[in-house]
């Protein structure tokens, strides 16, 4: 695990700096959409974080109000999506091979053992975010257009428009939000400094209206640590 504290900042729509709030978590290892991270020959960079870091994010998640974007769980690096326009026919996509499937699982019971409150949840419509939603045991689970994967320039900049949206809009009171989505749409709508995000990663946001801020970033095999630090 990494931890690397901050001054908190605002991350309005068309600035992305890379920031934490003091004495919380951030996780940063090298990953890329195209293959899992096991795949890839990026040196990832190790810290240790705190019990009192953990238990911090558990508490603030606890309180509500956060947009938790995921990209999907860990895939099968021999897998490619041969016909994307054919979304129902799961076989021709990549999808959670069992690492993937066994933290997704996981992670879903951390956030229920650390009684962290689930609002609205919104994926993907490509079946690896689909799943990674529900093996995490969440409920009313809505698949979107604008989480996609996408193909031309113009799809890239109103997705990105999109998921920037959603990451500034306050879920109901006492709620965090859920968004599934690929490596891709992260970087389009927050910039490079989201180009190593990990297969399962969460980028934990507080929106304000008019933008977000960056509480924490953490790895899926790290959830239940933080629950287990507000036990």
């Amino acid at each position: 695990m990494g931890v690397s504290p901050a001054a908190p900042t605002s991350i309005p729509e068309g600035s992305f700096v890379r920031t934490i709030l003091s004495a919380f978590l951030i996780l940063t290892f090298a990953a890329y959409d195209a293959a899992p991270a096991s795949a890839q020959s990026t040196q990832n960079s190790h810290a240790t974080a705190s019990n009192r870091d953990l238990r911090q994010i558990g508490q603030a998640l606890r309180e509500g109000g956060h947009v938790i974007l995921i990209r999907h769980g860990t895939t099968f690096s021999n897998q490619a999506d041969v016909d994307p326009f054919d979304l129902a026919d799961v076989s021709k996509q990549r999808n959670l091979n069992d690492k993937g499937k066994e933290l997704a699982r996981a992670f879903g019971e951390a956030l229920r053992g650390a009684g962290v409150p689930i609002g609205k949840v919104y994926t993907s419509q490509f079946n690896r975010a689909y799943e990674t939603a529900v093996l995490a045991g969440f409920k009313d689970i809505k698949t979107t257009a604008d989480l996609s994967l996408v193909v031309t320039h113009d799809e890239n900049n109103q997705h990105a428009k999109a998921l920037r949206a959603m990451l500034a809009r306050a879920p109901e009171q006492g709620k965090n939000d859920i968004l599934v989505t690929h490596r891709p749409n992260i970087v389009d709508a927050l910039g490079m400094d989201w180009s190593d995000v990990e297969e399962g990663e969460a980028s934990i946001f507080k929106p304000d209206g008019a933008g977000h801020h960056l509480v924490a970033r953490v790895l899926m095999e790290d959830w239940p640590k933080i629950a287990a630090a507000v036990r």
